[in-house]
């Protein structure tokens, strides 16, 4: 009985994989997400939406240009 709800849940994990089921990430929390480069982001000075590959980073906030950022 045991041996046969082991095969289940093996063969059910197996198919939940099949169909692209992801699992949860261990060691990551949510204050840690990465953002990926076609991620869009939103300038902090003129309001305009960049990708982060795109963007300048500085001080924690995104900008679209070098103009924005200096201003």
């Amino acid at each position: 009985m045991i041996l046969k709800l082991i095969i289940f849940a093996i063969v059910g994990l197996l198919i939940y994989k099949f169909f692209g089921g992801k699992f949860p990430k261990m060691g990551r929390t949510a204050d840690e997400k990465q953002l990926e480069d076609n991620t869009l982001v939103e300038c902090a000075k003129c309001s305009t939406y960049v990708t982060v590959k795109e963007s300048m980073l500085m001080n924690g906030e995104y900008y679209c240009s070098s103009k924005c950022r200096e201003k």
